[in-house]
């Protein structure tokens, strides 16, 4: 009875056949082998003849192979004979997402894009999008006097126009007017385009607002007019959707690229979304680009439980008031995105 509850509830060995940049990075994710219920053992670097006896000597409950190059290495008659001894073989990049909840942009090839799992790039269903209308239409409806009560404040606090609106990216590259209420002095000068250099703008309704995300309640017109849905990666600013497309020519240390950048707009916006609830506000490009595996994480696996799992997340996040824009570097776990509005 003790060995059969001990096997039940041990953690799995995995072996991470694989010690390339794939191979470090699901190595790192120390805190998601441990939620999953995983104990990593390895890397194995190369494949030898000895990588048979490697893999007894290591006992492994699951194999992943994780080489960055798996033309070159692939172990095809090693692996089959694991595979057929009931051990599971997982691809490198399944597995990573898997524990991390974000995608491998270095390991995101047109093969992947192509014949694996796709990326859900179809419209949402009239029933959900049905839903996402009634919902917006009733929220406008039962917050009007937080709206009201919203605009006196931010006109007796400060000069400057009640909302705040700036382009931004949408579905299929397409720019839409966002609809925020003002948080920021419209007569101080913006440092830079990132939220932590901007904390002197910030009004005090606004500070108020933003830790509570009351300034994101207009955007149930963008979600009324088709622009937006509830859940989705945040619109990001047109001014900065050529600089990110093409970030490597300014800080060329994040890497040459980022990759399928423009994954992210085959869906709508959102109000809040997987990255929000996951990562933070980004303060630099590359803080950007780590944020954009959460986003091409939620492209992939979008779903209607997804999304309920992020609202609630979004949810018990307002009501404590925590992770608004008052750090530096990624938030702990925030919820509505409160970007790069440097304007406002």
């Amino acid at each position: 009875m003790t060995m059969r509850f001990h096997r039940r509830f041990r953690r799995e060995r995995v072996l991470i056949l694989g010690s390339g940049k794939l191979g470090q990075a699901i190595l790192a994710e120390r805190r998601g082998l441990a939620r999953r219920g995983y104990e990593a053992v390895g890397p194995i670097a190369e494949c030898g003849v000895d990588f048979a006896d490697r893999a007894r000597e290591l006992a492994p409950d699951r194999i992943v192979v994780a080489f960055d190059d798996r033309r070159a290495h692939l172990p095809v008659r090693q692996l089959m004979g694991a595979w057929l001894r009931g051990i599971p073989i997982d691809r490198g990049e399944e597995f990573y997402e898997r524990i991390s909840g974000r995608v491998a942009l270095e390991s995101l090839t047109p093969s992947n894009l192509l014949f694996n799992r796709p990326f859900h790039h179809r419209p949402p269903g009239r029933e959900l999008r049905a839903l996402s209308v009634i919902a917006a239409a009733l929220l406008l409806v039962l917050t009007s006097p937080l709206l009201a009560l919203v605009a006196l404040l931010i006109r007796l606090d400060s000069r400057g126009p009640v909302f705040f609106v700036q382009a931004r990216v949408g579905r299929g590259n397409w720019p839409f007017p966002l609809f925020k209420f003002r948080t920021m002095h419209t007569d101080a000068d913006a440092s830079s385009q990132w939220v932590r250099d901007n904390g002197h703008r910030i009004t005090r309704v606004g500070r108020w607002l933003r830790r509570y995300r009351l300034d994101e309640l207009p955007q149930l017109v963008n979600v009324l007019r088709g622009e937006m849905d509830f859940v989705g990666p945040r619109p990001h600013p047109c001014s900065n959707f050529a600089a990110l497309v093409t970030v490597s020519r300014n800080i060329p240390e994040c890497g040459t690229e980022i990759p399928y950048y423009s994954l992210r707009t085959l869906v709508r916006p959102g109000l809040t979304g997987w990255a929000q609830v996951h990562y933070g506000y980004a303060n630099d490009f590359c803080e950007e680009i780590e944020k954009l595996a959460y986003d091409l994480y939620y492209v992939k696996h979008r779903s209607l439980w997804l999304d309920l799992c992020i609202l609630a997340q979004t949810v018990r996040v307002v009501l404590g008031g925590r992770g608004h824009a008052q750090h530096e570097g990624p938030a702990p776990r925030p919820a509505l995105g409160q970007e790069q509005d440097h304007a406002a």
